[in-house]
């Protein structure tokens, strides 16, 4: 039987219109809107770093231009409609999701049981249920609130305090969940007191969230291995995803396509004939030109948009600056369906500065692509809070 073959150009346009980035975004970027992106996207990375923005606010903000980050807030503390917890990383997750992750909290919990005792400092599990009753006595807390006689040591995650700790080990666990921030600080209430009832009290089995799990994978990135799929939501298992594409396959829920890499390769996938079918009826792409995240979906996963876009991506916060080919904290460039460049830019006081931008081997920066990204500068000092774009001498690296 010969593969369905998905061409490399095809499969670009329909990953990133699962990720909502194909077409003109349009929408408040705001309450039911919002909650809307958020459930397409499956959830959106949270980060501290804020060199021009956060990562979730760029992220929505790259889909919805009218969003500014209080609306995210109101979906968490007020509306209840997202949760904070872990997908791969921290992330804002749409509240209808909660149930599928009591799978997730069993495993966290059976995972830092056996590894925090030689990561973390000792004391912690001692803590745990003077922490829990401290927060059901008092309310809501945050890691100042707790632990006032220990050590405090360094802000870092690998030096926290006891109760820190304990706090930490208690909201991944499930037992308590985050119910507002103030500034970037978590404060944590008990679990019944922020989840709606409606979603708290409903419970699946684990084949049941195995499925939804991988179903919904697929569903927001169009095709995968079984292992891209597990590594979505990161609540399966390899071993439990290679099972489940074997059984879907056998039924005939899911197919086998060839799909074509940037380089000309192919790469053996997993898809659905319903994605097939609209990845050649999608439009052609916004000529938009797009400031990313480095923690944008459709990068999160590096090798693959390295496989599928030619582009590779890193982070060099932990480089030693000498040792930087690019930049502290560089913003990857989309136009249309490609990767046309990364960009150096930071906010100071109330202008953005523009360091470099550096075009992606073959990309023409002619008048109209310049002109786009100036757009785009534009068009982010609302979200960074800025009244001005300066840029330095030499910026564009021609």
């Amino acid at each position: 039987m010969i593969r369905p073959f998905l061409n490399n150009q095809h499969a670009r346009r329909l990953f990133l219109d699962r990720h909502l980035l194909l077409r003109p975004g349009s929408g408040p970027g705001k309450g039911k809107d919002l909650d809307g992106v958020l459930q397409g996207l499956g959830f959106v990375q949270v980060d501290s770093v804020n060199t021009l923005a956060r990562a979730h606010d760029l992220i929505l903000w790259s889909r919805r231009g009218q969003y500014r980050p209080q609306a995210l807030e109101r979906l968490v503390a007020a509306s209840r409609t997202a949760f904070e917890h872990w997908t791969h990383d921290a992330a804002v997750i749409p509240m209808q999701f909660y149930p599928m992750w009591r799978l997730k909290f069993a495993r966290d919990a059976a995972h830092m049981r056996a590894r925090w005792p030689q990561w973390r400092r000792d004391g912690w599990q001692a803590e745990l249920d003077t922490v829990l009753q401290h927060i059901a006595d008092n309310g809501p807390a945050c890691s100042l609130d707790v632990g006032g006689d220990e050590k405090k040591g360094t802000s870092g995650w690998w030096d926290w305090h006891p109760s820190k700790t304990a706090l930490e080990f208690l909201w991944r666990s499930g037992q308590l969940a985050i119910c507002h921030r103030r500034g970037f600080r978590k404060f944590y209430d008990l679990t019944e007191r922020v989840i709606p009832a409606v979603h708290l009290n409903i419970r699946h089995d684990d084949h049941e969230v195995i499925d939804w799990a991988m179903s919904e994978a697929l569903r927001r990135i169009g095709f995968g291995t079984h292992g891209e799929l597990a590594a979505f939501f990161d609540i399966v298992t390899n071993s439990e995803a290679k099972s489940w594409c074997a059984a879907a396959l056998a039924r005939g829920h899911i197919i086998e396509a060839d799909i074509g890499m940037a380089d000309g390769s192919v790469r053996r996938s997993f898809t659905t004939e319903v994605a097939l079918k609209s990845a050649a009826a999608l439009p052609e792409p916004s000529s938009r030109v797009r400031l990313l995240s480095p923690f944008d979906p459709v990068l999160r996963d590096r090798a693959r948009a390295e496989r599928l876009f030619g582009f590779r991506y890193r982070i060099e916060i932990f480089v030693p600056e000498a040792r930087r080919q690019y930049g502290y904290y560089v913003f990857p460039v989309l136009q249309g369906d490609r990767m046309i460049g990364r960009l150096d830019v930071k906010r100071a006081n109330n202008a953005l500065v523009v360091r470099r931008f550096w075009p992606e081997a073959g990309v023409r920066m002619g008048k109209a692509r310049i002109a786009g990204l100036l757009s785009e500068l534009d068009r982010v000092q609302a979200l960074a809070g800025a009244h001005t774009v300066q840029y330095g001498a030499d910026w564009m690296q021609v």
